[in-house]
């Protein structure tokens, strides 16, 4: 019997998959262990191993295809001794109107999806719902017949240029009868209210009625609404952008984030830095390693946490996780997105080792090459943008680690020490914590004990 060859699940968080691309072809055997095409997710281009031996007798999803779910058939494999035509054609008879289910396209921005037809159990069902409501709602045609410009949460549909004719001509843009596409107010309307024509009586809200509830998140429509047609270029998510999205907002509504910052005197950092640099052994004519501030910062951090080991926790809902070694994650930019590859027990690295390894998954991070385990868990992260003249900043904790270190630029700033004003080269850092994992003065603990690491670097090679 043939074997469907199905979307792999490439990771714990992976729900759909792009097909980059096909390395067999239909009726190439193959082995178990061939590699047989690249999957992309939301993070890294993976290689697809096939698991059975046999032929490939039919290409489900052509290379290219984006977002795959997971477990969705792909390919058509005839195991040995099985008919590779007979196995192509039973794929190919699959039932027409399930194939173009899957895939028919999502609606656009400028499209409704049609009404889902129902049955008339259901529709008399729903007739009967309607005769019991005593203020059955009125048909969404009606209002957009009737010119209604505001939006969910009383926002109004204006263009740019409407709104800045009305602010010049004192017009309350929210009186305006809109006459544009969905009610939206535009030039022409502003014109005919200065001569009080097109304007509409404000409704009144019914007595005794209810606070109003925060408006919900603007839908792609109301979005679009408020900017002319052609001043943008539509740019469609992709699945690192969307996972992105998904789990940023889903920390920032469930975890409870205090913030802590130091400066740090990096002078003695800097001295050992370019030291260090200028005595690399050569290999190949190119020196062994160059370090970074970043390196340090990573190595003072997870020297930290091991110093500190209360503060080296995941939070789970029935207990702490706390972690023996310091696996620092650091946030590199990609377009459209970051990742960040994990320096795994980076408090027994050198800092070398550490600059060599970040520099490689670096690269291979641009190159979408990681695997999962390379950038997936970690027990804290470090996000630096000193290198764009950042001088401090906040950033975004990603679970389920409880704490993320945000490193400003190293700059020359005046310090007062013994009643005296002196330039000192000074980085600011701020500590993101859980406050569910950490407690204010825990926090102040770990970001104490990273300060003086990092001010006194002969300390990371002892």
């Amino acid at each position: 019997m043939p074997t469907q060859i199905l979307m792999p699940a490439l990771s714990p968080t992976m729900e759909k998959g792009n097909l980059a691309r096909w390395l067999k072809k239909e009726g190439d055997t193959v082995k178990s262990g061939d590699v047989i095409a690249e999957i992309e997710t939301d993070k890294a281009t993976m290689e697809y191993e096939a698991v059975d031996e046999g032929t490939i007798a039919k290409i489900l999803v052509a290379e290219g295809t984006q977002d795959v779910p997971v477990n969705a058939p792909i390919a058509v494999l005839a195991g040995e001794g099985e008919d590779v035509k007979a196995a192509a054609a039973s794929a190919a008879s699959k039932p027409q109107e399930k194939k173009a289910e899957a895939k028919q396209p999502a609606p656009s921005f400028e499209t409704r999806p049609a009404a889902a037809p129902q049955n008339e159990a259901k529709k008399s069902a729903q007739q009967a719902e309607a005769k019991k409501s005593p203020h059955p709602e009125e048909p969404a045609a009606t209002s957009a017949k009737a010119g209604v410009s505001k939006g969910e949460g009383g926002r109004i549909f204006a263009s740019p240029l409407a709104r800045r004719l009305a602010k010049e001509a004192g017009v309350d843009i929210g009186a305006v009868q809109g006459s544009g596409p969905h009610g939206r107010v535009i030039a022409r309307d502003v014109d005919a209210a200065k001569s009080g024509k097109g304007l509409r009586a404000p409704a009144a809200a019914p007595a005794g009625a209810p606070a109003a509830a925060p408006p919900p998140a603007m839908s792609d429509q109301q979005v679009l609404a408020l900017y002319e047609e052609g001043s943008y270029e539509r740019i469609p998510h992709d699945s690192m952008r969307r996972t992105i999205a998904q789990r940023l907002t889903a920390a920032a509504q469930s975890m409870p984030v205090f913030y802590l910052t130091v400066d740090c005197d990096i002078g003695k950092l800097s001295a050992a830095r370019e030291e260090i640099n200028t005595l690399a052994p050569k290999k190949d004519g190119q020196p062994a390693y160059k370090l970074s501030v970043n390196d340090f910062v990573i190595k003072a951090l997870a020297l930290a946490l091991q110093r500190v080991p209360d503060a080296n926790v995941s939070w789970t809902e029935s207990a702490m996780l706390r972690h023996k070694h310091s696996d620092i994650g650091v946030a590199v930019a990609l377009p459209f997105g970051l990742i960040t590859p994990i320096v795994r027990q980076a408090e027994s690295k050198s800092l070398s080792a550490i600059s060599n390894e970040m520099r490689e998954l670096s690269k291979r991070a641009r190159d979408k090459k990681l695997k999962p385990h390379e950038y997936q868990g970690g027990t804290t992260s470090v996000s630096n943008l000193g290198m764009y003249g950042i001088k401090d900043f906040t950033a975004v904790i990603n679970p389920p680690q409880s704490t993320i270190l945000a490193v400003g630029v190293g700059e020359e700033r005046a310090v007062v020490r013994a009643g005296k004003i002196e330039v000192a080269t000074l980085m600011s850092a701020t500590l993101a914590c859980d406050h569910r994992c950490l407690d204010g003065a825990l926090g102040a603990q770990l970001l104490t004990a990273f300060k003086t690491l990092i001010e006194n670097p002969v300390m990371m090679v002892v």
